[in-house]
């Protein structure tokens, strides 16, 4: 069975909130006990084990000392593959090319579970993150609260929306339009690439429109998870 392990009280909470059946142990230290309550409660139920532990013993059983004081052992997700039949349509879908850094899944899914996006295709294969620990704890939560489908093959995904979605890639040049001038006239899907590459060129090519954010021309470009909190704030809530 693989597992994950879950640190801090928020993306803790959003577990035992979405999937509670997928915990299998749950970790705490002292100051967390006035919280974790009614989550032990539930495990005893279900005859799962739990246990207040001290400070080094937290450390050592969450993996990282970047826990918060509490830290849940949970089934693996199982992540779907996307049927290009039977395409997810939401109002917004974030969809993630070669983010291959855990932390900047982590904190794209958070920026899009605070701007109310529904669901996330992730690109799947070498170069492409999918929850895991780190991403888990950089999230806050907010990997449980989205649909998450998997994909080898973006293009042939991207071509299949078409017919629901307007599909708009992030990139740098003359093709590219300001995302204040993207029509609103239909749902939108949104590709963001790679930090060093961009949206690999393939996926570019069946994408109707290019977007990209304006700033002082001081730098090039965002970090990818703050690129993404400009958009989705601007795109996901219009």
């Amino acid at each position: 069975m693989n597992t994950d392990t879950i640190c801090g009280l928020n993306a803790v909470t959003a577990l035992f909130r979405h999937r509670p059946e997928a915990v299998e142990r749950l970790f705490y230290t002292e100051e967390m006990k006035p919280i974790v309550g009614p989550w032990c409660h539930n495990l005893a139920a279900q005859r799962k084990p739990y246990r207040m532990l001290g400070v080094e013993e937290m450390n050592a059983a969450a993996y990282t000392t970047h826990h918060g004081g509490i830290a849940a052992v949970a089934k693996s997700r199982y992540i779907p593959i996307l049927d290009l039949n039977a395409i997810p349509k939401h109002q917004f879908l974030l969809i993630l090319d070669g983010i291959g850094n855990p932390h900047n899944l982590g904190a794209i899914a958070r920026s899009a579970a605070f701007f109310g996006v529904k669901a996330m295709l992730i690109g799947e294969g070498p170069g492409h993150a999918l929850p895991s620990d780190a991403a888990y704890r950089v999230a806050e939560g907010g990997l449980e609260m989205l649909d998450i489908y998997r994909t080898r093959a973006l293009p042939q995904a991207i071509e299949a929306m078409r017919k629901h979605y307007r599909t708009v890639a992030t990139a740098i040049g003359p093709d590219t339009a300001s995302m204040t001038d993207l029509p609103h006239d239909r749902p939108i899907a949104l590709v963001l690439g790679n930090e060093e590459t961009g949206v690999a060129p393939d996926v570019l090519a069946v994408c109707r429109r290019r977007v990209q954010i304006v700033g002082a021309g001081k730098v090039q470009s965002l970090n990818v998870a703050q690129a993404a909190a400009v958009l989705l704030s601007h795109l996901a809530m219009t």
